[in-house]
């Protein structure tokens, strides 16, 4: 700790030795730097705030009924590219900055010297900031004010140059679809009037498949007829076809004989006279079926009629009945068969054609999808353009609007002019040290013992504490001078400040 002590006593005592030499880099340090602080243009900044976001009622709304687009998405692009060339190429020119530019070099090098003087912020996801500095206030304050309006006119004529190409490009689309819809609906249609006999119905049976499966059901029925034919044919060989007498009776089939009698004889009486033979005859045999109904037994000289046996005439009928549905189930089945061999012929002439017509009506359904996708979406951007135009559904505001600054923001003359002081005033000490210390004078005692040399003694400063004085009083009116100057220095900044 001596040792410090002594080591600074030395140097400030070299210091005081060469205090002129070191009060003249200091006043050099000080003047210099103070004049060029206050040569030092100032900087002046001007700022503007924008906020841009979606309604927050009518967004939500709005989800799954119209084409929204990504909003913080879109903006953000358009925030990223507002310092592209064209942008700050029309910032030049609305500005009238671009006037000082002679020729496309200096243009193109004002160009990269705004992109990298502005600074565009961003502080949320829906708030950001757009920053310039320049010498100049006035410019300062249009390069925001431009950029700002350049923002907010891209933005609008983004969203709604976006809208137009989309639609354009959906009623292209829609157009192209419906004239492809149309031509393949005609080929549908005629491939259909074509092959229909051999494409599926609406049930998904074609008519070969109908024909098939008919021809199949006929020959089952045909069978089943000629089955049926023969067992009735067995029963009519072993039924008698009339009875007579009690075995008509016995059957029960005399009330029936009589009716049929009686029937018989109404009919010739209505077409013959009463003498007529064959009326006689019927007379005869109701006459007798009405004594052997009422059981008197028979008539002397009339003959004991023959009754038709019921169960033989029903059989008759029945065969009847089944011998024409055999000749309509033959009919039946040779025009299925010719209809269905033709078909079978028509089908192996015409081989895949199930095929071709499932892959041509699969891209008929995939077209009329996508005509029908693109019209619904046309009407959901409709809905979004309208709400974006009409209802104002983008939000972007000018929060804080660029102003003319009053005030620099650089430099800080006052810190600067501080600094300078110190640093002359250091510089000052630190060269009257170090050159005094290069004299390579001893001013101790212990200095000159330190070199192993003897030494008799020292000689004691016996000058007047008023002689020393002096000196003292002197350097501290250069240093105070210096500061009535830094004080002027500063009072002059405060005046700049106050009346820029």
């Amino acid at each position: 700790m001596d040792e410090l002590i002594a080591l600074a006593r030395r140097f400030a005592g070299g210091a005081w030795r060469k205090r002129w030499l070191g009060v003249a880099v200091a006043w050099a340090i000080c003047l210099v730097g103070w004049f060029s602080v206050m040569t030092i243009p100032p900087k002046y900044q001007s700022s503007a705030q924008l906020y841009v976001a979606a309604d927050p009622v009518l967004t939500p709304l709005l989800e799954g009924i119209a084409i929204n687009g990504n909003t913080r998405e879109e903006f953000s692009l358009l925030q990223r590219t507002l310092l592209s060339d064209p942008n700050l190429t029309t910032l030049l020119q609305k500005t009238g900055l671009g006037l000082s530019a002679q020729g496309p070099g200096a243009q193109e090098a004002m160009i990269r010297s705004l992109r990298q003087q502005v600074e565009i912020v961003p502080q949320t996801d829906n708030l950001f900031t757009i920053r310039f500095e320049s010498p100049n206030p006035t410019k300062a304050y249009q390069v925001v004010q431009g950029l700002v309006n350049i923002y907010v006119e891209r933005a609008s004529v983004r969203n709604q140059g976006d809208i137009d190409n989309a639609r354009d490009f959906l009623n292209s689309q829609i157009t192209y679809f419906h004239t492809q819809l149309k031509q393949l609906e005609k080929r549908r249609a005629d491939f259909q009037a074509k092959y229909l006999q051999l494409l599926p119905g609406a049930n998904g049976v074609s008519a070969f498949e109908q024909e098939q499966t008919k021809v199949r059901q006929l020959n089952g029925a045909l069978e089943d007829a000629l089955a049926e034919r023969a067992i009735i044919e067995k029963q009519l060989a072993s039924t008698k076809p009339l009875l007579t007498g009690a075995a008509a009776m016995a059957s029960g089939s005399g009330g029936a004989a009589l009716a049929a009698a009686e029937a018989r004889l109404s009919e010739l009486k209505q077409q013959y006279t009463d003498a007529y033979p064959g009326v006689i005859a019927a007379e005869r045999q109701v006459a007798a079926l009405k004594k052997m109904a009422s059981g008197s037994g028979a008539t002397p000289g009339i003959a004991t009629p023959a009754v038709a046996n019921p169960v033989y005439e029903q059989l008759r009928l029945q065969l009847l009945k089944i011998e024409t549905a055999l000749f309509s189930l033959r009919r039946q089945i040779k025009s299925s068969t010719a209809e269905r061999d033709r078909l079978a012929a028509l089908a192996k002439s015409q081989p895949g054609i199930e095929a071709k017509y499932i892959n041509l009506d699969r891209n008929y359904s995939v077209l009329q999808k996508e005509y029908h996708d693109l019209i619904e979406r046309r009407e959901a951007m409709r809905i979004g353009a309208a709400a974006n135009v009409d209802a104002n559904r983008i939000q972007l505001q000018v929060v804080n609007p660029p102003q003319v600054p009053r005030l620099p923001i650089a430099p800080n003359r006052p810190l600067l002019l501080t600094a300078v002081l110190i640093l002359g005033v250091a510089a000052g000490a630190a060269v009257a040290a170090v050159l005094a210390e290069l004299e390579g004078r001893y001013d101790t005692l212990e200095d000159l013992k330190k070199l192993g040399l003897p030494v008799i003694g020292g000689i004691s400063d016996i000058r007047k504490r008023a002689e020393m004085l002096g000196p003292v009083l002197r350097l501290a009116a250069a240093m105070a001078l210096l500061f009535v100057i830094f004080s002027g220095f500063m009072v002059g900044t405060v005046l700049m400040q106050r009346f820029a």
